[in-house]
């Protein structure tokens, strides 16, 4: 079981920057691919990125790569999205997630029905 909070949303302009925070517990929680999905009412959750929390590796969606950018610290278990140059489409309630799901022959877990552990949210309205 991996318990996380997600922190750092709020109201910017558009190209403006924003980093997203989510703070991370569990036993094992150094077991989990972290993730990064977000979502507009009344859509589906959509993958923005994923990371190990050894060695580095990570997944963007396309909609997001130059601008967005994961990160992990070990230390303090927080898993970050660094959002740059943000645009109006990229309005919506940003949730971290977890799964024990590992990245196998390049695929990675990248839906939604990959993670079995969510934030509460945090929202980000970009205004154009």
């Amino acid at each position: 079981q991996v318990w996380l909070v997600e922190s750092g949303g709020g109201l910017v302009q558009a190209g403006d920057s924003l980093r997203l925070s989510c703070a991370a517990s569990g036993r094992t929680v150094d077991r989990y691919v972290m993730g990064w999905f977000r979502q507009l009412s009344g859509k589906e959750r959509e993958f923005v990125a994923a990371i190990l929390w050894y060695g580095g590796s990570s997944l963007s969606a396309d909609s997001v790569k130059g601008r967005f950018t994961i990160s992990i610290d070990n230390a303090s278990n927080t898993v970050y999205l660094q959002m740059n140059s943000l645009k109006h489409g990229d309005t919506a309630v940003y949730f971290c997630a977890a799964t024990p799901r590992r990245p196998s022959g390049g695929s990675w877990p990248d839906t939604a029905r990959d993670y079995n552990n969510w934030g509460q949210g945090t929202q980000v309205t970009v205004s154009s």
